[in-house]
């Protein structure tokens, strides 16, 4: 019994050298129907070319979550918003399913503030560049529930062309 007291003293600090690395994606985009299945799959290539790119850092600590986008060769001087989904990237851009979130909405679609917030979701907005060159983050005081945030959705945003601003322009498999 003193040796379980003992390893339950110890200091919070030295747990961070035991949480999971950080999971880091990187990856082309490609179309949905490529030979292999592609980790970033865009569904808008006049908006997210295929062969763009795509860094994806996600860091746990004891306090929360950070996750950071980063895109290359993408639409210039434009806004992609971001969130985690809770479904696998697929040809189908529904496949990837609602906005992950730490406390579920009952209802789906999820439209009540007191769940759709970026409080409650991994929510941010990649801005670019001249050269179609941007990134973001966000830090959320949670963590993931393993299984159930599968992808990063990047959304057409604006300006969105023929899309709408909603429309899933891309998406990356992550799987936290």
């Amino acid at each position: 019994m003193p040796a379980l007291l003992a390893a339950s003293l110890v200091p919070l600090a030295l747990l961070r050298s035991v949480l999971p690395p950080a999971t880091v994606v990187d990856a082309d985009f490609d179309p949905a129907t490529a030979f292999v299945p592609p980790t970033a799959i865009s569904h808008a290539p006049d908006l997210v070319p295929y062969g763009a790119h795509v860094h994806v850092t996600v860091v746990r600590a004891p306090d929360g979550t950070t996750v950071r986008v980063e895109l290359s060769g993408v639409a210039a001087a434009h806004e992609f918003p971001a969130h985690v989904h809770t479904g696998p990237c697929g040809a189908d851009p529904a496949l990837s399913g609602p906005h992950y979130q730490h406390r579920v909405d009952p209802v789906q679609p999820s439209t009540d503030l007191v769940y759709a917030n970026d409080r409650n979701e991994v929510r941010m907005t990649v801005r670019t560049d001249r050269s179609g060159s941007g990134s973001a983050s966000a830090t959320v005081g949670w963590a993931f529930r393993v299984g159930e945030a599968k992808s990063i959705v990047l959304h057409a945003g604006t300006p969105a062309g023929p899309h709408t601003a909603s429309d899933r322009a891309a998406c990356v498999n992550v799987g936290f």
